[in-house]
Order: C-alpha cells, then structure tokens, then sequence
C-alpha cells in the first residue's frame, strides 16, 4: 500500500507541474502545442536520468524510483514512459519490436482518439 502511495503523490505532483507548464504555453503556440512538446521532452530526460542515475549509483532506493520515475514521471508525462521502453529495446537490439511498439503505438493511439471522439458524437 506504501508503494501506491508513492506513485499517487509522485504522480499528483507531477500531473500538476504539467498542466502549470503546458498550459500557458499552449494557449500561446496553439498551433504546435509547444507546451505539451516541453513536458514530453523534459519528462524524457528526467526519467533517464533518474532511471540512469539510480541503475548506476544504486543513488535512489526502489521508493524514491516508484515516487520520482514512475509516479513523478508517469504523472508528468507518460511519452517519458514510452521513450523509455523504446530506448530498452533498442538498446538490446530488438529491432523488429522497436519497430512494431513504436508504429503501433503512435497509429493507434491517434485512430483510438479518432474513435473515441466519434463514439462520444453518436446520438447527437
């Protein structure tokens, strides 16, 4: 239960410092959402830096990763969370699997949304 708590306050704060970020920024570059790209970026080279940082100096504890990576992080965006997984499976040179996650993800995230906003007008 302990842990759940770490990643429901990690993750609290960082939904929270998104929406401060994104926010303004987005109102005024409404046409790229340069708000939303920052924090994606950002989140990105947090969590590898966190991840990074604590696989080499054991320098957090499974805790502090649950609350900053995975709760913070997870919070703050979940592209990092995916970027993560990307890199992993390049890194042990799963190409064909890269591949596939990535396209997949990205195609299918975007027709989900589609469907979901087409659902949502059904019975207008």
């Amino acid at each position: 239960m302990k842990q759940v708590l770490l990643v429901f306050l990690g993750g609290g704060l960082g939904s929270a410092l998104r929406y401060l970020i994104s926010k303004p920024l987005n109102i005024i570059f409404q046409n790229f959402f340069l708000g939303t790209f920052i924090v994606n970026i950002l989140g990105c080279f947090l969590i590898g830096l966190l991840l990074g940082l604590s696989a080499r100096n054991n320098l957090l504890s499974e805790n502090g990763v649950l609350f900053l990576a995975t709760g913070f992080c997870g919070g703050f965006t979940t592209f990092s969370a995916f970027a993560y997984e990307k890199h992993s499976l390049l890194k042990n040179s799963e190409l064909l699997h890269f591949s596939i996650y990535t396209i997949s993800s990205i195609v299918i995230g975007v027709l989900a949304v589609a469907i979901g906003l087409w659902l949502s007008k059904l019975g207008e």
